[in-house]
C-alpha cells in the first residue's frame, strides 16, 4: 500500500481517538457526575422515563475552565421514554456548582430539577427575596446637607 494512504488511515485513527476521549472527558466533568447522581435518585425522573434510569456518556456542550461557565447536555433513557438532561453551571473559588438542571422530554416539556437537587444536597445558597426588609444601619457618614458648585463665567468649553 502507498505510504500516503497509511498516513491517512493513521491520521483518521488518531482523530477518532481524540474525539472519543473528548466526550469521555466531558462525561467525567464534576457537573455531569453530580447531575447523573440526581437524575438516578430523583423519583420525578423515574416517573417520567421509567426505572432504571440510564444516562448516556456522550456529553455535548462546553465547559470553559477559564471563564468558569458550563452548558452541557446528555441523553437520559428509561423503559418508558427518552429525554435530554440539560446542566448549566458556574465555577466559583475553584469548585463547580450546578445553577440549572432540567430534563427536556419529548413534546417540548421540561422538568425543572434544580430545586430537587438543592433539597437533596442541602445547598445553602441564599435566596433573593425582593420583599425582605433592608438593613437600616450604615457605617458610612451621612451625606452633606448642602453642596455648592461654583462654575466659571462664560459658555461651557471656553
Amino acid at each position: 500500500m502507498p505510504a500516503a494512504w497509511n498516513q491517512s488511515v493513521l491520521a483518521l485513527v488518531v482523530l477518532v481517538a481524540a474525539l472519543g476521549s473528548g466526550c469521555s472527558r466531558l462525561a467525567e466533568h464534576p457537573l455531569v457526575i453530580e447531575a447523573v447522581e440526581e437524575l438516578k435518585a430523583n423519583p420525578r425522573v423515574a416517573a417520567a422515563v421509567g426505572e432504571p434510569v440510564s444516562c448516556g456518556r456522550s456529553v455535548r456542550g462546553t465547559a470553559n475552565e477559564t471563564d468558569g461557565i458550563a452548558q452541557l447536555k446528555f441523553d437520559v433513557t428509561g423503559p418508558k421514554a427518552a429525554a435530554v438532561a440539560v446542566v448549566e453551571g458556574k465555577k466559583t473559588r475553584g469548585e463547580w456548582g450546578i445553577t440549572q438542571l432540567k430534563l427536556e422530554q419529548a413534546g417540548g416539556e421540561a422538568l425543572a430539577l434544580t430545586a430537587d437537587l438543592e433539597a437533596r444536597t442541602g445547598v445553602d445558597t441564599p435566596k433573593f427575596d425582593p420583599g425582605a426588609a433592608q438593613p437600616t444601619t450604615s457605617s458610612a457618614p451621612p451625606p452633606p446637607g448642602e453642596i455648592e458648585i461654583t462654575l466659571p463665567p462664560g459658555p461651557p468649553g471656553q
